[in-house]
């Protein structure tokens, strides 16, 4: 009889466990949301590590890291490609949504480009040059006098007209959707900082924030600025000597042939000023992923350890050939160290 009970009793466990899994799903895949800059270098990763091919979903690091927020469980995504760090306010999100645990995997550098046809005159712009050319408002250029809080929707048509140096040829940039992580540097690192050149609006932002990010973090919309999807930039660019198109360095990378990029603050966009951070908009690129999928997701554990591996992401890794700037070795070393030990992120600040 007793028996009997222990065996009924193992059965049902056994039944409520499984009734659990039922109910959270199950996956023998990964499912990786957010940047397209990191989509390729997964999808490569992932063949060499032999693990089932990735579903990824490309919806820029904005939307990917708040899917990745939403939930834990095999109904929700598995890691997140950014190309930023997580803010604070997504990962209090996070936390309040159950997620737990956070790996926080930096995988290397990347640059934004600002790339036309090997046809165009070269331009040597500064991030006041872009500030003044893509921002939606800008300082009124006919003021003379008591022209501080006096901005006007952007009028500049041409390269000229914002810099005598820069060629006479109409101001027409493609660049990434306006959800997307590229964005968000783009308007950290350059728009601000060609703000910042006017003392009264540097002066904004310890006054007003949020005024201020309206003036110096938006994007005009008057059709000088197109929102292109990052792989169709460079065939674009083919087609006209006027155009200049946004991209990221591995996607500039393919397209030298065709393609000159821009240098910025004298700067030229190269393998060696963005692995040294010299070039104005390098930034580090990372994965998140849950703690709590590692072992319920298979091949999840090798996939990381294959993305920060000397093969992978070394000074010879196959993965700079896919146009990934590597980090140094000990850099390397330091995160796949925190990979397999599992380490979670600390809070940003």
């Amino acid at each position: 009889m007793k028996k009997n009970l222990l065996l009924g009793s193992a059965i049902l466990s056994a039944q409520i466990i499984a009734g659990n899994a039922l109910a959270d799903g199950f996956r023998n895949y990964l499912s990786v949301l957010g940047s397209s800059t990191i989509a390729p270098f997964t999808e490569e990763v992932a063949k060499k590590a032999k693990v089932k091919t990735p579903l990824i979903e490309s919806n820029g690091t904005n939307g990917g890291i708040m899917m990745f927020c939403e939930g834990v469980g095999m109904d929700f995504a598995d890691m997140a490609n950014a190309s930023r760090p997580m803010k604070k306010g997504e990962y209090a999100t996070c936390q309040k949504n159950g997620v737990g645990e956070i790996l926080e995997v930096k995988i290397g550098y990347d640059g934004l480009v600002f790339a036309s046809n090997k046809k165009s005159k070269p331009m040597d712009l500064t991030r006041k040059d872009l500030y003044l050319a893509l921002s939606k408002v800008v300082p009124d250029p006919n003021c003379t006098e008591s022209c501080e809080n006096k901005l006007v929707p952007n009028p500049y048509k041409t390269w000229k007209q914002v810099n005598p140096n820069l060629p006479d040829v109409k101001i027409d940039v493609l660049g990434p959707p306006f959800n997307s992580g590229n964005v968000e540097v783009l308007a950290e690192a350059v728009l601000e900082s060609g703000c910042n050149s006017f003392p009264w609006l540097r002066a904004l932002k310890t006054k007003s924030e949020k005024e201020y990010n309206r003036h110096c973090h938006n994007i005009r919309t008057d059709g000088a600025y197109t929102e292109e999807t990052g792989d169709l930039i460079p065939t674009r660019l083919d087609g006209s000597v006027e155009t200049v198109g946004i991209i990221n360095y591995n996607r500039f990378k393919e397209n030298a042939s065709h393609l000159v990029g821009a240098k910025l603050e004298g700067v030229a966009p190269n393998y060696e000023s963005i692995a040294s951070q010299t070039y104005p908009i390098a930034r580090p690129l990372f994965v998140y992923a849950k703690k709590s999928h590692i072992n319920r997701v298979p091949g999840f554990g090798t996939f990381l350890n294959e993305f920060t591996s000397e093969k992978a992401s070394g000074p010879k890794g196959y993965l700079l050939g896919k146009g990934l700037v590597g980090m140094s070795s000990a850099e390397l070393q330091s995160y796949a160290a925190d990979v397999r030990a599992l380490k979670p992120m600390a809070p940003p600040n």
